[in-house]
């Protein structure tokens, strides 16, 4: 059972918790798998898709894993909602809790706002990316996708390479795949790249085929351009060149090693479209898995809401 009415991130969450989410999902891909998108495991409840940020993948299966799970699902437009008027994160969350919602699944650009809204309302917060600080669906879809892979996720080496110092999605897989036994190695250009990220249980690595050798899983991390103000590279041909993943790359990974991303993906950029669209590419069942594990999380904090009477 979580321990939480929020899903806010990894680093706060224990293994069980992950474990728990993860199991969930086995079991809600095999009803989607069956057809099943009927459920009515959230009849009469309602979730509200909150984002500050553009989104396709995470915003839509927070969406469909609501309606197929029978609840009513209400999607806010910021661009055409009071925020515009200058109304405050805490004073839309007050708002919306005063219509008597269930779960928000909000993405805001600043770290941190998803614990702040939390803190304000009665409804189950979900974080879908605050800033670059976490993404914790993201991070167990990733986890659910190697452990349907392989069975397990202890004892695996995951090569995380890309823009590490903007990825939210880099953090929260950090601290979940650490606290279910893997190891992790991350590798970018020193400009990329935050302190002090070994005290997390990070190794990081020299080059490239450092960080590759021997792994199990390879991530490819998108340039973030929006958070940066620029010169932390000479331009995206160099950094293809010198820091993307391509098959000579790949040649130092374990022979079934499996290729991840978070999507969107630049092409030909973090990852050649050979191995975007090889047999060895998990990417497109990340997304059929990010339904799942988001399906699993509404359960769960829907049970604990009704457990606390919330």
């Amino acid at each position: 059972m979580l321990k939480s009415k929020d899903l806010l991130g990894l680093y706060s969450l224990s293994a069980e918790e992950i474990t728990e989410i993860l199991d969930g999902a086995e079991e809600m891909k095999r009803m989607l798998e069956s057809g099943g998108k009927r459920s009515e495991l959230l009849k009469g409840k309602t979730l509200v898709t909150l984002f500050y940020e553009n989104s396709t993948r995470t915003r839509t299966s927070f969406e469909l894993a609501g309606k197929y799970l029978g609840a009513h699902e209400v999607n806010i437009s910021v661009a055409t909602s009071s925020v515009q008027k200058g109304e405050t994160l805490i004073d839309t969350g007050e708002t919306l809790d005063s219509l008597k919602i269930d779960f928000i699944a909000i993405r805001h650009p600043m770290a941190g706002a998803p614990a702040l809204l939390a803190k304000h309302v009665k409804a189950s917060v979900l974080n879908g990316g605050d800033g670059m600080h976490e993404h914790p669906t993201q991070a167990l879809l990733d986890m659910f996708t190697l452990r349907e892979h392989y069975g397990r996720i202890a004892g695996l080496k995951v090569a995380i390479l890309g823009d590490i110092k903007h990825s939210r999605v880099a953090m929260s897989n950090l601290f979940g795949l650490r606290k279910l036994g893997a190891e992790v190695y991350m590798y970018s250009p020193s400009t990329m790249m935050p302190k002090e990220l070994e005290k997390l249980g990070a190794h990081i690595a020299s080059s490239r085929e450092e960080a590759v050798d021997g792994a199990d899983a390879v991530m490819g991390l998108r340039i973030q351009l929006e958070r940066m103000n620029g010169g932390l590279f000479p331009s995206l041909g160099e950094y293809a060149r010198y820091f993307g993943v391509n098959d000579g790359v790949m040649k130092y990974a374990k022979k079934d090693a499996v290729i991840l991303h978070p999507g969107p993906v630049n092409r030909g950029v973090e990852l050649t479209p050979a191995l975007i669209d090889g047999d060895r590419s998990l990417i497109l069942g990340q997304v059929t898995n990010g339904l799942a594990v988001r399906m699993s999380a509404l359960r769960l904090l829907s049970q604990y809401r009704e457990n606390n009477n919330l």
